[in-house]
């Protein structure tokens, strides 16, 4: 009990800490590619991956959590007072273990004429640079083409991101333990790149 109330605790999060840490989330979407960063204090008991969560979840968010320890799930709806929803109709979702590919895919995408339901989704990943694995974007917000190499992205990551249904879709979050994030808006496209340019 007096671990969870801990918990709880730590994920409560202070006015300025939940402003700063929607702003990083928001810039990060805005501007695809660009690294931005969370609030530092958090990180110290708070999984970096949640902190978007729980800076944009409230009563009406249906919250999924993907974790190894279950508590994490219980304390944001505690925190938030968000309802906790199956994967597949959250609309905010922080994966604090790493993610697979069919888990994306069974992400909430929204329609054409319902966008907003699609999910935003924080994931997990041991780094947002150094990956074996360049990934192009282009699309709004970017100034041409930009390549990132995030670490630890689920084999068949890019497919099951998906795209082409716009404004459908679903926006993620890259975010490594350091509170360094990436954004990937469903505006933008993403494709791998089959050998580094110069």
């Amino acid at each position: 009990m007096n671990q969870t109330a801990d918990l709880i605790r730590s994920a409560t999060l202070r006015p300025d800490e939940s402003q700063r840490t929607f702003r990083a989330t928001l810039d990060a979407i805005a501007r695809p590619g660009r690294v931005t960063r969370l609030p530092q204090e958090p990180l110290e008991t708070v999984p970096a991956a949640l902190l978007p969560v729980l800076a944009l979840a409230d009563l009406g968010t249906g919250v999924h959590v993907l974790a190894d320890d279950p508590g994490w799930a219980d304390v944001t709806g505690v925190v938030t007072n968000a309802a906790p929803a199956p994967l597949h109709r959250a609309r905010l979702v922080a994966a604090l273990r790493p993610a697979t590919a069919a888990e994306l895919r069974s992400l909430c995408r929204g329609s054409a004429t319902a966008p907003e339901d699609g999910a935003l989704a924080a994931l997990a990943v041991p780094d947002v640079t150094g990956g074996e694995q360049p990934l192009r974007l282009t699309g709004p917000g970017l100034p041409g083409e930009v390549v990132i190499a995030p670490r630890g992205l689920p084999e068949g990551f890019a497919a099951a991101r998906g795209h082409g249904d716009f404004p459908a879709g679903i926006d993620l979050l890259l975010v490594a333990p350091d509170g360094r994030l990436l954004g990937l808006p469903r505006s933008t496209h993403l494709e791998l790149v089959t050998s580094r340019e110069d």
